[in-house]
């Protein structure tokens, strides 16, 4: 319950609950087991329910739905692909850092990565209807959370902070891209996203 409110109060209030988040021990097991572990649950669960319950409406065919082998294990396969982003990304914000003004701290930059990317797991409700999806860019947010994360935890001057926030999302987004793409050729169908 103390993870969820934490996201909820960096969501709310980024520039308050960054520099608190700062001064506490940032524990990577902890993120990943915990944080990472609950909210990927979200769009996981969501696409699966849309693309197998639900179903896209096609014209001229009717309701489409995914076949529940590809609706189950491509939501595994997302939730585990979510995992791997989020180390990524920790990781990038970690080796980005000195370049840009910032301390080498891998703990504070996965709590970064892991916090940042909490609107597009929370967004992941979405994906229970198709004509929500389009909705998902609200996610997006997390570029504003990454920004006003990145002074508090790793030191980054302002200035060199929005750099460091453009490049971390570039990245971000090539990944996500990356992880869908994979995703879809694995198993050829609307599951997880």
């Amino acid at each position: 319950m103390k993870d969820v409110l934490r996201a909820a109060a960096i969501l709310i209030d980024p520039a308050g609950t960054w520099p608190r988040v700062a001064k506490e021990p940032a524990d990577p097991v902890y993120l990943m087991t915990r944080t990472v572990a609950l909210l990927a649950l979200i769009p996981a669960l969501c696409g699966c329910i849309g693309a197998c319950i639900i179903g896209v409406i096609v014209p001229g065919t009717g309701v489409v739905r995914a076949s529940l082998f590809d609706g189950i294990f491509g939501a595994i396969f997302y939730y585990l692909e979510n995992f791997a982003v989020v180390l990524v990304l920790g990781l990038l914000v970690y080796l980005a850092a000195p370049p840009f003004g910032g301390r080498r701290d891998f703990a504070a930059a996965l709590a970064l990565a892991v916090y940042s990317y909490t609107p597009v797991w929370l967004t992941g409700i979405f994906l229970l209807l198709p004509g929500l999806h389009f909705l998902m860019l609200t996610g997006l947010y997390g570029a504003y959370v990454l920004l006003a994360g990145l002074p508090p935890m790793l030191q980054t001057p302002l200035p060199r902070a929005r750099s460091f926030a453009a490049l971390i999302v570039a990245c971000a987004v090539v990944l996500t891209l990356l992880a869908q793409w994979a995703q879809h050729r694995v198993f050829a169908g609307p599951a997880g996203m």
